[in-house]
């Protein structure tokens, strides 16, 4: 037998399968998709690989079998990749530009990368010659049954089901035990024990009792309720009378909530029409893709809910993502209310070791619904009856380093694997999927109204030129102050958006000018007052606030800009009765602090919740009737094409917070800009209008979507060798491209200097260009050279960050 193997040396010489001998001992084994350990190169060092293939050495000729080296030893009893992963893995290979052996590992849970023990468990049907392969244990090592020449008789009995693989991670975090115990006595023995006790032993005729009415074995948590503590119980397992074992369990990050089931809503006629639809596509095994366009409260999330729930009567499966920001207790609680414990829930607030019991829980088909952030996209489910991508504008869905994904594009791979529809759900879809909807490449849904017949909030521009002209020299503007003032009188609640953590922007000398700034980057430090440090958000780095100017040493040093830190203490100053919740990337840092603080405004807690982003998207409080963006321009000047979408797409799903409930809503915008269009038509809430303005500019300017873009990126500590090389690698496209190729650049990043590298890139736009492939592949070739083995070079195919 011989297997097809990927090996973890990325390199464009090394990319590819190579073929080994396998073992005799391994061929029961043997399957796709195992991670295994092979010697490569020379040397013949040892080095981690995955079988992408297998095959007979029948079709070898003898004479070559000696220059096949044999497979050193297997990594995994079971495959941690099936066949599907291993296909969408080639398929990124070659859309990303990325190694292959970086694509497989980027679908491994992050458990599955650490070293774990593997080991064969007995099971009750073994025959007694059989059990002695366990030599009377109930587990046999991996490690120690490879020693003696077992693995072939024990793969076939797990084969015949009589042999079961259990795993255990080393790594203590990783995998969570409960100790268990047994009664070891017969009612016979319990019988004599009991007579054999002392009168005043109490406690031990007690226990006795208690061990005649077990027909299993319990928690030590349960005799601990019942006032036998851990000292007796060490006590009577010496005794013989009980023993303990320990027992891996799921970690339930979700054990503290009560989840009511939840029933199906009545639906509007338009989310009936997107439902059959959907539903259609999905029983004719069609991979359809639907843009599914509502309006913000137009009840999307019950059309996915109801379209899973068909699926799931039909034994399917379902894939739901959403950005990582919208990822809600909210949101989660609608799932585990709808479908119960078959709900696994996969996203970075998740400890380690909670995300493989998740992963497991699909692995092992106990879960079959999925909802997660962009690498939920690897969800190992089979029989997929639909796939959704919520807020599918996001930028989070990209992914910012290699293998460059988008979990869009490989959502629409697996919806052809599986033949099932594909949902994209916004109320701002992003310019390309609106337009592929408009060509009719995408089947385009809408809800334009919210089904309890509640309007859309009011929406109210504030020129903040005016503000400074009347002397409010204050964040906020009369009129939201007077807005908030009124919500704190009627006990309603108010949600302040403010695109900006920190304290203040920048330290500044009145004396010389001079702005702190980052050792490491060309950015400027930001303040953070409730550490007490001044911050760089690029690399982390961290000092003291200085009380002089450290060019000219004045004491003139001057906070400039607006954080929410700032924010908070001046709203407190103008609203000292009101109860106040701030939720940016400071406040949410520890382990379910996100939970807490939206657990604590939908209990009324608080009246005004301020944050960044993050509370721009999937919130749906009934008492928020009031909606205040502190500052509508902050990604509206970003030197970036899409920033007129981004800042349309955040004002309309933030005003859509408000006004869920009975009562109607309003939304404040503050902006030095009130006659951009994008804030304009955010305050009209016409996505409509605002498509067709940006498609026209998009069409004059000569971006996508009329256009494809790659961007290249050359980065090194010295700054002359980053400019150099991408001056190298734009000449070599320049000379290869047609003319109709555009190029922009190249130029250095708009900061240039991030963790002492520099960074340098070009962007190229193009509509046809047969060659673009094939020289990036050979850039990507290049990367491993010696000429460029200390620059660092990346291909990000339809960027979507610039800055």
């Amino acid at each position: 037998m011989l297997a097809q193997v990927i090996v973890d040396v990325p390199s464009q010489n090394t990319d590819q399968a190579f073929s080994y001998h396998v073992p005799e001992m391994y061929e029961n084994l043997m399957q796709v998709g195992l991670r295994v350990t092979v010697p490569f190169g020379k040397g013949g060092r040892l080095v981690q690989g995955f079988v992408v293939g297998l095959g007979a050495d029948s079709t070898l000729l003898t004479a070559d079998l000696p220059a096949l080296k044999d497979l050193a030893s297997l990594m995994d009893a079971e495959p941690v990749l099936n066949e599907e992963m291993l296909a969408l893995s080639r398929e990124m290979q070659k859309t990303t530009y990325a190694f292959w052996i970086t694509c497989l590992q980027t679908m491994l849970p992050n458990v599955l990368k650490a070293d774990y023990e593997k080991f064969f468990v007995a099971g009750d049907t073994l025959t007694a010659s059989e059990a002695t392969l366990f030599a009377d244990a109930q587990e046999l090592p991996f490690a120690e049954a490879e020693a003696k020449g077992l693995l072939s008789q024990l793969a076939l009995l797990k084969k015949a089901g009589k042999v079961t693989i259990g795993y255990r991670v080393l790594s203590r975090d990783q995998v969570k035990t409960q100790r268990y115990f047994s009664n070891n006595l017969t009612p016979d023995a319990l019988q004599k024990t009991f007579q054999a006790q002392r009168k005043n032993a109490l406690k031990r005729q007690q226990f006795l009792n208690y061990l005649q009415t077990l027909t299993e074995s319990l928690p030590v948590s349960a005799a601990y309720a019942l006032g036998f503590d851990a000292t007796f119980l060490r006590q009577v397992e010496q005794l013989g009378w009980i023993s303990f074992e320990e027992r891996e369990v799921y970690r339930d990050p979700f054990k503290a909530h009560q989840f009511a089931q939840s029933q199906p809503l009545a639906l509007t006629a338009e989310q009936q029409a997107a439902y059959t639809a959907i539903n259609e596509s999905r029983e004719q095994k069609q991979a359809a893709t639907f843009l599914l366009e509502g309006v913000t409260g137009s009840g999307k999330t019950e059309v996915y809910l109801q379209v899973i729930q068909t699926a799931l009567e039909k034994q399917q499966t379902a894939l739901m993502l959403v950005p990582e920001i919208a990822l809600t207790p909210q949101m989660v609680k609608r799932f585990k209310e709808r479908f119960g414990t078959g709900v696994a829930v996969l996203h970075s607030a998740l400890s380690s070791g909670e995300r493989y019991d998740e992963w497991r829980k699909i692995q092992r088909k106990e879960a079959t619904v999925v909802v997660g952030a962009r690498s939920a996209i690897f969800a190992p489910l089979e029989n997929l009856g639909v796939i959704i991508i919520d807020e599918e504008h996001e930028t989070t869905y990209k992914q910012g380093e290699n293998p460059r994904y988008h979990a869009r594009d490989l959502a629409l791979w697996r919806s052809r694997y599986h033949g099932c529809p594909l949902v994209l759900g916004s109320a701002t879809p992003s310019l390309e999927s609106r337009a592929r909807a408009q060509k009719g490449v995408y089947h385009l849904l809408r809800l334009t109204k919210r089904p309890t017949a509640q309007s859309l909030p009011q929406v109210e521009v504030v020129d903040l030129r005016e503000e400074f002209q009347q002397g409010n020299t204050s964040t906020f503007s009369s009129v939201l102050q007077r807005k908030i003032t009124e919500r704190l009188e009627k006990r309603q609640q108010t949600v302040l958006l403010l695109n900006r953590r920190g304290y203040s922007a920048f330290v500044l000398c009145r004396e010389c000018g001079e702005v702190l700034q980052c050792p490491n980057c060309d950015i400027s430090l930001t303040m953070h007052l409730d550490i007490k440090k001044m911050k760089c958000h690029y690399c982390g780095h961290e000092e003291g606030i200085p009380r002089e100017c450290p060019h000219c040493h004045s004491k003139q040093m001057r906070y400039y800009g607006t954080g929410t830190q700032k924010v908070e203490e001046e709203l407190q100053q103008l609203f000292p009765s009101a109860r106040i919740l701030r939720m940016d990337v400071d406040t949410t840092r520890k382990k379910g602090a996100h939970e807490k603080i939206l657990a604590a405004f939908e209990a009324q807690e608080a009246d005004i919740l301020l944050g960044t982003q993050m509370i721009a998207k999937g919130l749906d409080y009934p008492n928020v009737t009031l909606v205040g963006v502190l500052n509508a321009d902050t990604a509206l000047n970003l030197p970036d094409f899409r920033s007129s979408e981004h800042t349309f797409q955040l004002l309309t799903q933030v005003a859509g917070r408000a006004g869920r409930g009975s009562e109607k809503g309003e939304v404040i915008i503050q902006t030095f800009n009130p006659d951009h269009y994008a804030i304009q038509l955010a305050q009209q809430q016409n996505y409509e209008a605002f498509y067709q303005k940006e498609m026209g500019i998009r069409r004059l300017s000569g971006y996508p979507p009329y256009y494809f873009t790659v961007q290249l990126t050359a980065s090194h500590q010295e700054e002359k060798v980053a400019c150099q090389t991408i001056f190298q690698f734009y000449r070599l496209l320049k000379e290869k491209l047609s003319p109709q190729a555009i190029f922009i650049g190249p130029s250095p990043k708009a900061i240039l200097r991030i963790n002492n590298q520099y960074y340098y890139q070009v962007l190229i736009k193009y509509k046809h260009e047969e060659q673009l492939a094939q020289l990036l592949h050979f850039i990507q070739e290049q990367t491993v050279t010696p000429q460029y083995r200390a620059v660092k070079i990346a291909i990000d195919v339809e960027p979507l960050q610039f800055i």
